[in-house]
């Protein structure tokens, strides 16, 4: 007879097929039902923590919901960052894990509810006669309101025969936000008519028009408007028109591009948040720009926005076309600036002052070698600028960055797992810094292992913690914390399986342009140790040592 935990794995398999973790005491019974008796595949991590960071990105890469699973207690705990993570950056997935017994806790169990919740995460527990209906409801409130949950299995519970398994139905998503009520309709009406009117309007667009499938609706409201376009650093390639778009804003933005958006009279968001690094610390627009927000957040998240429409951004952009009618303009402000100059960054020298690798022109001569069919997948670190600045993608979810929501480096390598189940046709790029790339390093083998020929890592090695040299050993502070002897990534690659270089020139990158002309099936995972100098300051980090000086 079918156990809990066969329960659980069969009503799981139903609506998720990818399943990512560590094996341990607490979720044996689940494991060996995902592997017997379901369709779903499970890929095995080497850390907890990386069994939802897999999941996370295997969302962020595909729009499928997947499992994390772990053991109960210390195997719980490693997964906590990762899940706060997921919980800031509004990520479903569920964790299947191990918990204590009915009949109380252990000398090594701890309170994993408790935990959960502090960070944001809720629990469901399994029963004996209701594990595939507690299964379903977890689900369910996953992508109900984006976050991860825990699925818990007590330990005595766990291999108890439950009977046959019962019919449960699908999870129920509510529907796209429709702009509603008097307010929104006439609010709607007020954006209609400043954009109507606008001289230089401009559109800006977030991860949630990404999620609301507003590409094409943004693209017609441009067209309708006349105006210029951009995203947040998640939501870049919304806009269909790359002709007029001026890329991403914030510190990641070209200094010519951010120079217009100054210039904006009207500037309407779409499912974007408005943090400090979009709106360049209250910088991003200029004093008089009418700014206008449509997001499914309850209220306005900054203050400069003038106008709040709480709507799904697809369904509020297709009702402003509606407003708008035809083409407005017949010579546009986008046609008359030159937003092809407007997008280009500094093209730094082959090498930096102190002798190591200028990481502008490195980035911009990797920009111009990787495969056109990739996914990025980011790690946390002052090198984010590099890849965001000078590598493009063709839409949101071929460019994510893991760990950012919640200030966190270490989730880079276990991203590439998610990333390369979830689109199994293309080649995932790994950006990781050396900080982030040691603090993860167990899980480099399940990325070679994974992504295989599919797979490569740019790992940006400054022997330093990039940001934190910046910040405060700028302001005097003792850089002996701030520092790692330099490491060979190269050969921790190659220990595994990847095929590592070490890159101290541009022309140590001419193996890129081989590897990338290879049949993916038969080359190994590739692994670039980029020497670079941590001299060059990004400039988003600039802006931030700005604001904190």
């Amino acid at each position: 007879m079918p156990t809990v935990s066969a329960h659980v794995a069969l009503t799981l398999a139903q609506h998720i097929d990818s399943v990512f973790g560590v094996m341990g005491n607490g979720n044996a019974y689940f494991l060996d039902a995902i592997e017997t008796q379901t369709d779903a595949s499970f890929t095995a991590v080497r850390h907890e923590q990386g069994a939802v960071v897999a999941a996370d990105a295997h969302f962020r890469a595909s729009g499928r919901i997947a499992a994390g699973t772990s053991t109960y207690g210390a195997g719980f705990t490693n997964t906590l960052t990762a899940l706060a993570e997921a919980v800031q950056a509004h990520v479903p997935l569920v964790l299947v894990v191990g918990d204590e017994p009915t009949s109380g806790p252990r000398p090594w169990d701890v309170d994993q509810i408790a935990l959960a919740s502090a960070v944001g995460a809720r629990t469901y527990t399994v029963g004996r006669a209701d594990a595939a209906a507690t299964t379903i409801i977890a689900i369910e409130h996953a992508l109900t309101y984006r976050v991860p949950v825990v699925l818990a299995i007590p330990y005595d519970v766990a291999a108890l025969e439950a009977g046959e398994v019962p019919a449960a139905p699908s999870p129920r998503v509510p529907a796209p936000l429709a702009p509603r009520g008097e307010f929104a309709e006439g609010m709607l009406d007020e954006i209609a008519d400043a954009l109507r009117t606008a001289q230089r309007p401009f559109l800006l667009a977030g991860r949630g028009a990404w999620l609301s499938d507003a590409s094409t609706s943004l693209g017609e409201l441009a067209a309708a408007t006349g105006a210029l376009t951009a995203s947040s650093a998640l939501g870049r390639g919304v806009f269909p028109d790359t002709q007029y778009d001026l890329g991403v804003t914030g510190g990641f933005g070209a200094d010519g591009a951010m120079e217009l958006v100054r210039t904006a009279d009207v500037a309407v968001v779409f499912g974007a948040s408005l943090n400090q690094f979009t709106m360049r610390f209250g910088e991003l627009f200029a004093p008089g720009t009418r700014v206008f927000q449509v997001d499914i957040a309850p209220a306005a998240t900054h203050a400069h926005v003038g106008g709040f429409v709480r709507a799904d951004a697809r369904l509020a952009a297709e009702a402003l076309v509606s407003r708008l009618g035809g083409s407005l303009s017949s010579s546009p402000w986008r046609e008359r600036v030159d937003v092809a100059a407007a997008r280009i960054y500094d093209a730094g020298d082959e090498l930096a002052t102190d002798g190591r690798l200028d990481p502008r022109s490195a980035a911009r001569r990797i920009a111009e070698l990787l495969p056109e069919d990739r996914i990025v997948v980011s790690d946390g670190g002052h090198f984010i600028g590099w890849a965001n600045m000078y590598w493009p993608v063709a839409a949101p979810d071929r460019m994510m960055m893991i760990g950012t929501a919640f200030q966190s480096i270490g989730q880079g390598w276990p991203s590439v797992v998610g990333a390369a189940l979830a689109r199994r046709e293309s080649t995932v790029v790994l950006t990781s810094g050396d900080g982030g790339g040691l603090m993860a390093i167990a899980d480099l083998e399940s990325a070679v292992r994974a992504a295989g020929g599919r797979g490569m890592a740019v790992v940006w090695n400054d022997a330093a913690y990039g940001a934190e040299v910046n910040l405060y050993g700028l302001k005097g502070l003792a850089e002996g914390p701030m520092r790692i002897p330099e490491v060979d990534f190269a050969a921790f690659g190659a220990a595994v399986g990847a095929e590592g270089v070490v890159v101290r020139t541009l022309a140590d990158l001419d193996r890129l342009e081989s590897w990338a002309a290879e049949d993916a099936s038969t080359r190994r995972f590739l692994l670039l140790d980029l020497r670079i100098s941590g001299d060059v300051i990004a400039p988003y980090q600039q802006e931030i040592i700005r604001v904190n000086s």
